[in-house]
């Protein structure tokens, strides 16, 4: 099974190369007395240039390199890994873990994924897309988005511009005889700034991620969203303790929907550890909220045609009508709890929160401002205070306060707290303004109450 074609680009050669080093591994884990095993390996390579007030900070190449393999002997597992492809690494990494799992306790949910769940269709996801840019050009292209970003008046100082270039090639292969191979490239331009006035200084940020550079916003208008956020920040005041809807902005609310996916992945309700333990099937969210995950868009953050450990992927409802349509798990996870494995070893792909409200409305980010009324806008949140095992939230944040449907004034130097189960029943709407450069697809998502302790 091979999940790209074999043709004479470099990309692929060194697929090859990883693919047949991986066959060889298996082979001799086999002939060392393994019953099953697998092997993760992956070239990573990659240009990163930062500059600040138009002088170079850093630059630096990259070209990694790792190796990993599992081996099971029955139900005792052994795992290691190394950066170093050379024969003997390699030989040595093979007989740690076989040294390992001999001296392991049996665990009756160890072993591969199953044979019959394995990828057999790789669809081309359109996720490679190499960037033809030396270090000259990306040191360019990071002075010109920190001179749009300067050129706003109130502009104080900078902490920097960055450029980065990145692809991936990874193959994934075990003792069933399948082999998967995949690329992709991920590339990101991002400027951070500071404005000040006489009550005092803010800094904030934009970036922007892509598979391919023509998606790119151009490095002006990437200058100028850093510099209108930091100065609308300009003059944040403090908020006395009160109670209000809360809207939370795209970049915010897909932190949302990652606590809901932990929530309800395998390792979270095997160890007994959410808030959402045994709600498959039951209602958390409104009856008109959809979340399908879809992991063969194309051009996707998070596109793929088989998980972690080779299993297929197929688009999926993990909310259907505000009901809790299944759980996200690998093959470990799923027999812990006596399930089946739902293709999400190694994480989550493409997973879309569909816009609407209760009244089936559709709104970009002024009509979510108009929804929302009077409340909190929040742009920023900071701090760990979230707990998947009880739900409760709480988390230092920072925004906007909206009047009648308009931004009054930035704030800071807040706490917004609820319970995430609440949080997850009251969501009044979910806009349209879906922010793309994540895997996690959703627009801003207003909830109707939570508690905002400031002053």
């Amino acid at each position: 099974m091979s999940a790209i074609p074999v043709t004479s680009d470099r990309s692929q050669q060194d697929l090859d190369r990883l693919a047949d080093l991986a066959q060889d591994v298996i082979r001799r884990a086999r002939a060392a007395g393994a019953s099953q095993a697998e092997v993760a390996a992956s070239i990573d390579t990659g240009l990163s240039v930062n500059v600040r007030l138009g002088e170079v900070e850093t630059v630096e190449h990259t070209r990694d390199r790792g190796f990993g393999l599992t081996v099971y002997f029955g139900q005792r597992k052994g795992s290691a890994s190394t950066g170093d492809l050379n024969p003997d690494s390699i030989q040595a990494t093979l007989d740690q873990a076989c040294a390992i799992a001999r001296y392991t306790e049996e665990d009756p949910a160890a072993g591969l994924a199953d044979a019959s769940l394995m990828a057999t269709s790789f669809p081309d996801l359109d996720v490679w897309h190499p960037w033809d840019i030396d270090t000259h050009g990306a040191i360019r292209l990071g002075q010109r988005i920190e001179e749009a970003g300067r050129a706003h008046a109130g502009i104080t100082n900078s902490d920097g511009a960055g450029v980065q270039m990145g692809e991936s090639l990874a193959v994934y292969a075990n003792s069933h005889g399948f082999i998967g191979r995949e690329r992709g490239t991920r590339h990101s331009l991002s400027l951070s700034l500071i404005a000040g006035d006489e009550e005092g200084m803010q800094r904030d940020y934009w970036y922007d991620s892509v598979r391919a550079a023509t998606d790119f916003m151009s490095p002006e208008a990437l200058g100028d969203r850093a510099a209108q956020r930091t100065l609308a920040r300009l003059g944040a005041r403090r908020l006395s303790t009160r109670q209000s809807p809360v809207l939370f902005a795209p970049e915010i609310a897909r932190g949302l929907i990652g606590h809901l996916v932990s929530a309800v992945s395998g390792g979270a309700l095997y160890r007994r550890a959410s808030f959402l333990l045994d709600h498959a099937g039951q209602r958390v969210m409104p009856s008109w909220m959809h979340i399908v995950e879809r992991p063969l868009l194309r051009r996707g953050q998070g596109s793929g045609a088989f998980d972690a450990e080779g299993v297929a992927t197929r688009d999926s409802a993990l909310i259907e009508e505000g009901v809790l349509a299944r759980y996200v798990l690998g093959s470990y996870s799923a027999r812990k709890l006596g399930l089946q494995s739902t293709g999400n070893a190694g994480g989550i792909h493409n997973l879309i929160v569909e816009a609407g409200a209760a009244d089936q409305g559709r709104d970009d980010f002024e009509g979510m401002l108009r929804r929302l009324g009077t409340g909190l806008l929040v742009t920023e949140v900071m701090g760990q205070g979230v707990n998947t095992i009880t739900g409760d939230y709480s988390r230092g944040a920072a925004g906007f306060w909206v009047e009648n449907g308009q931004i009054a004034y930035p704030v800071e130097e807040i706490t917004i707290a609820a319970n995430l189960r609440d949080m997850y029943a009251g969501i009044q709407a979910v806009g349209a303004d879906v922010d793309p450069r994540s895997h996690l697809l959703t627009g801003s998502i207003l909830v109707d109450r939570m508690t905002i302790a400031g002053e």
